[in-house]
């Protein structure tokens, strides 16, 4: 009897370690229309002090609109794209990418047109300098319908629209720093708003999380590591939804790892989801005031794209 009891315990305690009760904080970010929620939590992860906060939106709301911005060759802050961009309802990083011309390693899509792109090539170091490995990047996006989608994508800059795959393909590894797919049995991905990052956590409410195939960190420490993390997801029955956990506050909020920020999306019952840019990137503005505190010591990280909702 005793050893069923503890056999029970461990089983439970296994199967929590990110399930974290989330509240209500409305109060303190609004006014917000009827379909948009804000939920924080302080429950510790894993034995981990942790503080964590989601957005939850309904993609059926035909006065909320889901957009994306880029800085056009610029980065700015989440509270600057707040002030430009005509103060949205939500402003969250997005997109990796590169500090020496500000930009992004990712897609991004605004009003169904591809406003930046996919890296396709990662050049190789060491013995292997004159190789490039090729990999189909994620990213997550939005219909005209209001349905929403993550898949692989291969983008090209003569291409108005993106190619997809709905499953993770090995990258290709040859000596071209152009490489060109195969468009055969690819679908274009027609999106009105899209913002990429990687690695995708959850396909089908499963957790897999393809950093294999995307090749977003270079080591085991990068998957396993706890960060300030940012990722959006959807569920089921059509809530989109954006999390930002903080991260690198030793003793207050140290981070999660992607396997625990992938089960924190499943528990809230995201179908599909994927990682953003995290570390000091990470940053969540309501009606433009912040959820997480950031990491970077001089405060937000100027970025070169956003994700965000507007109130029609």
């Amino acid at each position: 009897m005793y050893k069923f009891i503890a056999f029970a315990l461990i089983i439970i305690a296994s199967n929590s370690q990110a399930q974290v009760r989330w509240q209500n904080v409305d109060s303190l970010y609004g006014p917000l229309p009827p379909s948009v929620h804000v939920y924080c939590t302080h429950d510790s992860i894993d034995g981990k002090p942790n503080i964590a906060y989601y957005v939850s939106a309904e993609l059926k709301d035909k006065t909320l609109d889901f957009t994306a911005q880029i800085g056009y060759g610029k980065r700015f802050t989440p509270s600057q794209y707040f002030e430009t961009e005509g103060k949205p309802l939500l402003v969250v990083n997005c997109t990796f990418f590169e500090f020496v011309h500000n930009s992004n390693l990712n897609l991004v899509i605004n009003n169904g047109q591809l406003l930046a792109y996919n890296n396709a090539a990662i050049a190789g170091r060491g013995k292997d300098t004159f190789t490039y490995r090729h990999a189909f990047a994620s990213a997550i996006g939005i219909t005209k319908k209001r349905k929403a989608d993550v898949a692989w994508l291969y983008t090209d800059s003569s291409k108005p629209t993106p190619y997809a795959l709905q499953v993770a393909l090995p990258p290709v590894k040859d000596s071209s720093a152009k490489f060109v797919y195969p468009t055969t049995g690819l679908r274009k991905w027609k999106m009105q708003t899209a913002v990429g990052g990687g690695p995708v956590l959850l396909q089908n409410g499963t957790i897999a999380i393809t950093n294999n195939e995307e090749l977003k960190f270079a080591n085991k420490t990068g998957l396993t590591d706890k960060h300030p993390r940012t990722c959006m997801g959807y569920t089921k029955d059509g809530k989109l939804i954006i999390m930002c956990l903080q991260g690198r506050f030793p003793n207050i909020a140290e981070g999660v790892n992607l396997t625990q920020e992938a089960e924190l999306l499943k528990n809230l019952g995201c179908t599909e989801a994927l990682n953003l840019d995290g570390g000091g990137s990470s940053c969540l503005l309501v009606n433009g005031k912040p959820t997480i505190q950031v990491s970077d010591k001089e405060g937000q990280r100027p970025v070169p794209a956003v994700f965000m909702i507007k109130v029609k």
